[in-house]
């Protein structure tokens, strides 16, 4: 048993905008306050799974999305899959915590680790209303992903029938080809796209640290950019629309 601070996995991306997406665990465990824990087993059948591929894998970002409603004790199962179908793409938005979050892309063959969190109806609920889930205008819509057109397999072998994930209703970046862009963390997608773009700079500056600082809490900002990457047509479907 070891605190998240002695494991470097403390940190809070909606804190600090240009780490995310955070560290991540090195190996399945359990978040439990600030205690990382190991895990007891793989499969929790009386909880929902949940693909992470941004900064709910981070267990400091985890423990202070729930800590504002109340749960920052209650504990979760994060368990470490490699998922097939899937990669880590770039959202299509700014996001008002001053960064640009991560994006799950179907790509088919391709497999990826990713942690699978076990959520209860309580957990699930708050992690909903973060990513927007219920609102008319939010980014992200949450989507269940099927075998076999999504696999997800555990370190035991065993497969999960799907999992949940959090899907961009507003597309996702592509690359100079056309196809979604990684994601390749925060400072250098930030580095990349204000290099590629005048009007990018005009608004939010020429580094990622301005960036980061005015987008930050300033909605009508966040909504401009979200705007321009449409416009400059940088953005491309994540190929999971048909889950939503």
């Amino acid at each position: 048993m070891a605190t998240l601070e002695e494991l470097g996995l403390a940190g809070v991306p909606r804190e600090d905008p240009l780490t995310y997406p955070g560290a991540w665990p090195a190996a399945s465990g359990v978040l439990h306050g600030d205690r990382w824990l190991p895990p007891q087993r793989l499969v929790y059948a009386d909880r929902s799974p949940l693909l992470a591929v941004g900064s709910n894998a981070c267990p400091g970002q985890l423990r202070h999305k729930l800590a504002e409603f109340g749960l920052g004790s209650a504990p979760v199962p994060m368990v470490l899959a490699t998922v097939t179908g899937l990669r880590v793409g770039v959202s299509a938005h700014v996001s008002r915590m001053g960064y640009v979050s991560a994006s799950p892309v179907e790509s088919p063959g391709e497999a990826v680790g990713l942690f699978v969190l076990w959520l209860d109806r309580r957990q699930l609920d708050v992690i909903d209303a973060g990513e927007g889930v219920s609102l008319p205008g939010g980014n992200f819509r949450r989507a269940w992903l099927p075998a076999p057109d999504v696999r997800v397999e555990l370190a035991d072998g065993v497969a999960l029938p799907g999992v949940h994930a959090y899907v961009n209703r507003r597309g996702v970046l592509r690359d100079g080809t056309g196809a979604p862009r990684a994601h390749p963390g925060q400072r250098p997608l930030l580095a990349e796209l204000l290099g590629a773009c005048a009007e990018l700079r005009e608004l939010f500056g020429a580094t990622p640290e301005e960036f980061s600082a005015r987008a930050r809490r300033d909605a009508g900002l966040c909504a401009r950019g979200t705007r321009l990457f449409a416009e400059r047509d940088w953005v491309t479907a994540s190929g999971l629309e048909r889950h939503l």
